[in-house]
């Protein structure tokens, strides 16, 4: 899933040096803290948090495969 969030990230900023991943796995849950760039921030939340949330439901369908639950911090 790691990998999934790192392509969704790769792919929406211009700075590519600058996205970090952190991941903390619980029994069910898994944590994932995304930091980007401060000016491209908004480019990772979107218009209304509009992209936040699509990637939150995108991850979340990957994890539900797994029976997982998975948060998303975007920083």
């Amino acid at each position: 899933m790691k990998a999934l969030l790192e392509y969704i990230a790769l792919n929406l900023v211009d700075n590519h040096d600058a996205v970090q991943i952190k991941e903390r796995t619980g029994r069910f849950t898994v944590t994932y803290e995304l930091t980007v760039a401060p000016d491209e921030i908004g480019k990772v939340i979107g218009r209304s948090g509009r992209v936040a949330k699509a990637i939150r439901d995108v991850m979340g369908i990957a994890a539900a495969r797994q029976n997982k639950r998975v948060h998303i911090d975007i920083e």
